[in-house]
């Protein structure tokens, strides 16, 4: 393929009147020839849907995994973390509006190839790579040909994805992931609908398929945004869910918000809701409960769900104790008392810490 080029994509039908109906995601945008769908970068052209970001970004940044957020997943190591443009539901509150919301194709000034990708990621030492800043899903031909090819040198690929997409295209797109963190929004239809722009029930067919029929490992993440979707009940709600639907053993993160995009009159999440959230959280049975975009070390820490022993010190995202032994299939266990903890570890943690570096991806 072309970098850079419009390239065919496989989720749509052709209607009887011409139109293109995209059916990558529950939206099923139908649009008339040379007009795009909401995600904006998924158009009609030539009578069947084209992605037209193929090979383009808004930019490329070394993190640390943690960031993405996932704790349990090749800690302390650095991912090559990129985006593009566009998204296909249309949050309030989104965090990274400037990337997700862009109308601009000015926005992908960055252009990769998915072998420069790889290349590029293998040279700094990245163990992973990260579809992120927007979500995957709407660039998912591109994603899914990164993920191969960094495959091939043994980096692994990590989504950050709202899990909006319908059942088809959820099977080939997470069979070339390694890991997720899906975007848990809130709780409620009514919050779906009027603040994001879609629906819960396919969010969380997404989920259930990721524990029940992949490999994939995944974490969660819910914003928590004032009178919006922290109340007591709709914590212990979705705490309730994760831990029957999924197991106690999925790391569930509270975020904090903070005034942006079309919220600007909310004020931003205390640190205190963070920590009553978790603490609902745990004590509705979930054993791994991080509050992020806060500076709060016991609840970026991993702890034994065994013996209450500190397992992994956080602070930010620089990495401090280590009390894990790392077992042959990837899972850890606690060095104090022996109890299994779910994950991918490795005998020894990263030492990325918490920097954040900007990089060009070369030929």
């Amino acid at each position: 393929m072309t970098t850079g080029s419009h390239v065919p994509t496989r989720y749509w039908q052709r209607l009887e009147d011409g139109r293109v109906r995209c059916t990558l995601c529950p939206r099923f945008c139908t649009v008339r020839e040379g007009h795009r769908g909401v995600c904006f970068v998924r158009m009609a052209e030539g009578g069947e849907m084209v992605l037209t970001s193929y090979g383009r970004s808004s930019g490329f940044c070394v993190d640390p995994i943690e960031k993405k957020p996932l704790n349990h997943f090749l800690p302390g190591t650095p991912v090559l973390s990129f985006g593009t443009a566009g998204c296909n539901l249309t949050c309030k509150f989104c965090q990274n509006w400037d990337i997700s919301k862009s109308r601009e194709l000015d926005t992908l000034a960055s252009v990769a190839s998915p072998e420069q990708l790889a290349r590029t990621a293998e040279r700094l030492g990245c163990r992973s790579v990260a579809f992120t800043y927007n979500d995957p899903v709407i660039f998912m031909e591109y994603a899914l040909d990164v993920a191969a090819a960094c495959r091939a040198r043994g980096i692994q690929s990590v989504a950050v994805t709202a899990g909006y997409i319908n059942p088809e295209p959820r099977e080939l797109f997470f069979a070339a992931m390694d890991a997720a963190n899906i975007d848990l929004k809130g709780f409620t239809e009514t919050f779906y609908h009027k603040v994001c722009g879609g629906h819960l029930a396919p969010v969380l067919e997404t989920l259930v398929y990721l524990k029940r029929h992949t490999r994939v490992w995944f974490e969660i993440t819910t914003l928590l945004i004032p009178g919006l979707n922290d109340s007591d009940a709709e914590l212990r709600q979705l705490a309730q869910w994760v831990g029957q639907e999924l197991g106690p053993e999925v790391p569930l993160h509270f975020s904090a918000f903070h005034p942006d995009f079309k919220m600007l009159d909310i004020a931003p999440t205390p640190a205190a809701t963070l920590s009553r959230a978790r603490r609902i959280a745990m004590e509705v049975g979930l054993h791994y409960v991080y509050t992020g975009n806060v500076h709060d070390r016991e609840g970026d820490s991993s702890w034994c769900p065994g013996c209450g022993a500190l397992l992994i010190a956080r602070d930010w995202y620089q990495l401090g104790a280590w009390h894990l032994e790392a077992g042959t299939d990837g899972a850890g266990q606690c060095s104090h008392c022996g109890h299994p903890v779910p994950g991918r570890f490795e005998a020894r943690p990263g030492q990325w810490g918490r920097r954040r570096l900007p990089v060009r991806v070369e030929g």
